[in-house]
């Protein structure tokens, strides 16, 4: 792979392969302050990530993580705070923890609000109401981003508070463009649904590829080359999709010759209880859970 050498690990072979799939995107904007993040484990690393590839000054960083992993550290060595002592009001402050550790995590952050400060929570089900409770009279959005963040193809969907200025929106928007796509909504009722399909969603499609695999270990394929097939075939679906000005049910019918084989395999699929019931039910049962979670 290019770009790795000899002796390296799998993992940084990894984060090699991940560094060169993010996307170009233009610099962050000039930003004045400090910014915040709490919680700098997968989603919240990825952020991290989005900003310095995109010109955050890590001077301008303060990462609160109780467990910190060697990037931080290294991190912390060009110029960023680690667990600072010290606190004061902050240009955004950046809650990526899990949403059960937020009664104990949020009140210690209460010094970093200021009158300016943006408040971005990406907890799942943790609500608007929930957090100005927590943080008093804070300018607050609320956000759900998805796991492909790691690569900067993500997508957000975030809805503010009343108290939210319009810099304050550029801003947030700007935080997430890091991660990839951010799309807004003034109802926060929707969230919950939003959480089931994108937020849950890449376990679907990872669940397809690997559903797809034992399917063709079933029908004769040796293991290895029933993965590789899987994979690729849902990667490069994914892209084409990606990248193509067609919606998803003209590319599947463009796929689709009567009375062909995929033909005989979307009757099964499209059936009564076929993909679409199921997925119905799945995406309904998350957004069910999502609510209780949120109390």
């Amino acid at each position: 792979m290019p770009g790795t050498r000899p002796g390296m690990t799998p993992r940084m072979r990894y984060a090699v392969a991940m560094k060169r799939s993010r996307p170009t995107q233009k610099p962050l904007a000039k930003f004045a302050g400090t910014f915040v993040l709490v919680g700098a484990g997968k989603m919240g690393g990825a952020m991290l990530d989005g900003w310095l590839a995109r010109g955050l000054d890590p001077r301008q960083l303060a990462v609160i993580e109780p467990q910190p992993g060697k990037p931080v550290k290294a991190l912390a060595r060009r110029g960023a705070a680690l667990n600072p002592r010290d606190k004061a009001a902050a240009t955004a402050i950046v809650i990526a923890v899990k949403p059960q550790t937020a009664p104990d995590a949020l009140p210690p952050l209460r010094p970093y609000v200021g009158k300016g400060t943006l408040v971005l929570s990406i907890m799942a089900g943790r609500t608007l109401r929930f957090l100005e409770q927590m943080l008093s009279g804070a300018a607050i959005v609320r956000a759900m981003p998805n796991t492909p963040a790691a690569i900067g193809r993500g997508i957000s969907v975030a809805v503010a508070n009343a108290k939210v200025s319009a810099r304050q929106r550029r801003l947030a928007s700007d935080l997430l463009a890091a991660i990839g796509k951010v799309e807004w909504t003034s109802d926060e009722t929707l969230m919950d649904a939003v959480t089931a399909v994108s937020g849950s969603g890449p376990a679907y499609v990872f669940l397809l590829a690997e559903a797809m695999t034992k399917a063709g270990i079933a029908a004769g394929l040796p293991a290895e080359l029933a993965a590789r097939l899987a994979r690729e075939t849902v990667a490069g679906s994914g892209e084409l999709l990606h990248r193509s000005n067609l919606d998803a049910a003209t590319l599947r019918q463009n796929v689709t010759s009567p009375g062909g084989t995929t033909a005989a395999a979307l009757e099964v699929l499209m059936g009564a209880d076929g993909f679409d019931a199921l997925l119905t039910k799945a995406v309904a049962a998350a957004t069910k859970r999502g609510r209780k979670l949120a109390g």
